[in-house]
């Protein structure tokens, strides 16, 4: 058999349930706007995801256009890149269902997001919640993406779409889905809670110092750095001396995020400082960078039809690449249509 190759094509999206997040922008946005060029990228709101739990209606809806104006306004060129939301485009659930039925149970019981997202509830949730890891692997095969910009957390479902592709060519003998490769680079692809650097930055946290949000103001921004959980030491001169201290790691890896450079060499730039001239400082390339962004959004939220014609535009190009990839699907599984 022949080894085929692939386009080199970048897929990834985010779901929308609650607000963007900081997290949400370094760990994805930042990203993929500096992938654009580089390869074919598209980006989707994955908004079949967030229904796995139950969903406001009309909340859906505007955080649905909040994650594509997000997209937007941190410098997504939906000329340059394709952005849609998942639900305009069928394919994912037609194909979802055909890797429903390759992905092996237990590879589903190993998905520890599920463990941590049902809990001790596991019987009452839906089973989309469970099953919904076949569905992401649907949105990236769908379009043969060969690399996937995630965050740590998400890397163990890239490893799982790669043994669905992986079953599917060797269950079928064929070699048409790629093994996809997931992108995790960057100081801060894991951002954390600014009241506690063991917990991850969470939309749904309790208090909302506890993250910074993408439409927050200037001086809510700077307000929240300012007021970020420390401790009295001050920074040290290596890397290492942050080993044990989670939020002072956490700011200056969100510190080197936002400029653009290395942990290493923000430690280097701030050996020895105190909190107390490193937060202002922080703050103030905090809001230097996101204002702006958050201006955007709130500029590109007043027009809600011009984010609905960008999306629906994306996903006619979406379809134009899904179609003839599923409809091959169909063939090599022996499905009529």
């Amino acid at each position: 058999m022949t080894k085929a190759t692939f386009t080199p094509r970048v897929f990834s999206g985010i779901k929308p349930s609650g607000g963007l997040t900081l997290g949400n922008y370094l760990g994805a946005i930042k990203r993929f706007v500096g992938m654009q060029g580089e390869m074919e990228t598209m980006y989707c709101v994955v908004d079949l995801h967030a229904i796995t739990v139950w969903q406001d209606p009309a909340e859906l809806s505007h955080a649905t256009r909040e994650v594509a104006a997000g997209y937007l306004a941190a410098g997504l060129d939906p000329a340059q890149s394709i952005l849609f939301n998942q639900s305009r485009v069928s394919q994912h659930a037609e194909l979802g269902w055909i890797f429903n039925c390759v992905a092996r149970v237990g590879w589903m019981n190993r998905m520890t997001q599920f463990k941590d997202k049902a809990g001790s509830g596991a019987e009452k949730v839906s089973l989309g919640l469970y099953a919904y890891p076949s569905l992401m692997a649907a949105d990236i095969l769908l379009y043969h993406a060969t690399h996937v910009p995630v965050g740590e957390d998400q890397k163990q479902h890239v490893e799982l779409t790669r043994d669905i592709a992986n079953k599917f060519n060797h269950d079928f003998k064929v070699d048409f889905f790629p093994e996809t490769i997931p992108v995790i680079d960057g100081p801060a692809t894991r951002v954390m809670n600014l009241r506690d650097g063991t917990k991850k930055m969470s939309k749904s946290g309790e208090s909302d110092m506890e993250r910074i949000n993408m439409r927050d103001n200037a001086d809510t921004i700077a307000k929240k750095f300012k007021k970020a959980k420390t401790d009295p030491e001050p920074l040290p001169d290596t890397l290492d001396g942050l080993k044990d201290r989670p939020e002072a790691r956490n700011l200056v890896d969100i510190y080197a995020a936002l400029s653009d450079t290395t942990s290493e060499a923000v430690i280097g730039e701030y050996a020895g400082a105190g909190w107390g001239r490193f937060k202002p400082a922080l703050a103030d390339l905090a809001v230097d960078k996101l204002a702006p962004i958050s201006d955007e959004m709130t500029r590109l939220m007043d027009d809600p039809a011009e984010i609905d014609r960008i999306l629906a535009d994306g996903a006619e190009r979406a379809r134009a690449i899904a179609s003839p990839i599923l409809a091959k699907t169909y063939d090599i599984v022996g499905l009529l249509r």
